[in-house]
């Protein structure tokens, strides 16, 4: 059985007489593992590390840097298979998932290979009278980074390469439910020329959360997990004197307009809904139907689709959905189904009670379908993080716009429609930070930046991207004049200005 520990300056940590919890595979529920969970005296030695590396890291130049993103990504590809194994086993999701995942995070180790481009600043030439200004833009010194469970490297990768191409060095806070492809992250940066103490990461629980929030010398906290724990971050974070990026929980609506390609907009909405089991933030969790019969044959149209969804361990060929993480969430998520029946929403689909031979103690919940929502419901109100879709039917396009502006989230929402106009009208006005046009996940590439509105992102800058690069770093504006030796001038007591 492995016991994951801690990987600080260069290497993993010995085994320590510690706290410790399980690492368990949610297609079987067996115990497959135990992580370590750090004291505040191992992330006080993580960040000493990082301290200490900080300086040599600093002076590198950024073209150096960008060679050892370059050997990042290559040996990311390299050890693909052996990080995607990792996240299916802890995590649960299929196979194909997790290699998505991973894809989408190396984008960001592509981006950050650019780093001596995206530092260049501005210059100004006699700015003044024999005056030249220019800004650069300095790494903060040590961040830190703590990511949620249902991105083991994606998220990870949002933060990892920008930060320490920036010139940083980084202590991530991976989950403590599936910790080992952090782990593996490591290795492969070390391998690839990161230098002892520039990347560590430390197992932990609100211990080790707490004391990278509070100890003077972590600069800046990237945080990735639900609303409430991102304002304890936020507010912790800021009132201790660090610049901190926490986003947080969701409800994404998709609108479906009555002349959408409905063919089109089912698939989109099963993968959307149901892909990883309904444990992203941007998953779509509510479908707004303009009109009863786009709605009737909205619903008829998911009921068919679900009746056919492959729930299985995310290892078989052919699986479409794994198991929720952990028997607790998939029993909260069984709450909020029997909560919505309880409220009066239709349940059309019903995903409880899902068994799979051989797998019967795995955490698997079966797809799940509400019509006929409310927006006073529970189920519509809160973020529920599973497999479960909820259909509202409005009246217009206005109706439904206007029920995802006054939602106190507003992470993700897409249209659906083969109009224009209306497509430009909605991106244009929906208060929403990440919008999509018949794309129902509008996760930014790389070269963006990805990030939402209202309680789904509590601080100035979004994750990754131009924003990323802004947020790992500070800006310097030098003025600089050489005065001449042969006119000497007078003390000047008006504020210096051009005339």
């Amino acid at each position: 059985m492995t016991l994951v520990t801690h990987f600080i300056n260069g290497a993993a940590t010995a085994p320590a007489a510690g706290r410790c919890q399980d690492i368990v595979n949610p297609a079987s529920g067996a115990v497959i593992g135990r992580v370590e969970l750090a004291a505040k005296a191992t992330v006080e030695a993580a960040i000493a590390a990082a301290e200490a590396a900080f300086p040599a890291w600093r002076a590198t130049p950024p073209a150096k840097r960008a060679r050892v993103m370059v050997r990042f990504r290559q040996l990311l590809e390299d050890n693909a298979d052996a990080l995607c194994a990792l996240i299916t086993a802890e995590h649960g999701k299929a196979l194909d998932d997790a290699r998505g995942e991973l894809g989408r995070g190396m984008e960001n180790v592509d981006y950050a290979c650019g780093i001596a481009d995206l530092l260049k600043g501005e210059r100004s030439a006699n700015a003044g009278p024999g005056i030249d200004c220019w800004s650069e833009f300095q790494p903060l010194g040590v961040v830190a980074g703590i990511t949620p469970f249902n991105f083991p490297a994606m998220v990870p990768l949002w933060m990892i390469p920008l930060a320490i191409a920036c010139g940083n060095t980084f202590v991530l806070k991976p989950s403590e439910r599936d910790p080992s492809a952090a782990f593996l992250l490591a290795e492969i940066a070390l391998r690839a020329g990161v230098p002892p103490g520039v990347f560590n990461v430390v197992n932990g629980d609100k211990e080790a959360v707490d004391t990278l929030l509070t100890d003077p010398r972590v600069q800046a906290v990237g945080f990735v997990g639900s609303t409430p724990i991102a304002e304890y971050v936020y507010a912790t974070g800021t009132a201790h004197g660090k610049r901190v990026q926490a986003l947080g929980g969701a409800k994404n609506h998709a609108l479906v307009l009555a002349d959408a390609d409905l063919d089109f907009t089912v698939n989109a909405l099963m993968g959307a809904a149901f892909g990883s089991a309904g444990e992203r933030c941007m998953a779509i969790s509510v479908v707004l139907a303009v009109g009863d019969q786009l709605a009737d044959a909205l619903v008829a149209k998911l009921a068919a689709q679900l009746a056919g969804l492959k729930v299985a361990p995310g290892t078989e060929a052919g699986c479409e959905m794994g198991p929720l993480v952990s028997r607790a969430h998939a029993d909260k998520v069984a709450g909020y189904v029997a909560k919505g029946v309880a409220e009066g929403a239709e349940l059309v689909v019903d995903g409880r009670g899902l068994s799979i031979p051989g797998h019967e103690q795995g955490f698997f919940l079966g797809g799940c379908l509400f019509d006929r929502v409310t927006p006073a419901m529970t189920i519509y109100r809160e973020e529920i993080f599973g497999p479960v879709l909820c259909v509202v039917r409005v009246a217009s396009m206005e109706d439904g716009m206007a029920l995802i502006d006054a939602h106190e989230f507003g992470n993700g929402t897409c249209l659906f429609t083969r109009d224009g106009e209306a497509a430009r009208y909605f991106a244009d006005h929906v208060k929403v930070g990440m919008v999509g046009i018949n794309v129902p996940l509008p996760v930014p590439v790389a070269t963006h930046s990805f990030g939402g509105w209202k309680r789904s992102l509590f601080g100035d800058l979004a994750a990754y991207g131009p924003d990323g690069v802004r947020f790992y770093t500070r800006r310097k504006t030098v003025s600089q004049r050489w005065p001449s030796s042969t006119v000497r001038e007078g003390a000047q007591f008006a504020f210096p200005s051009m005339k």
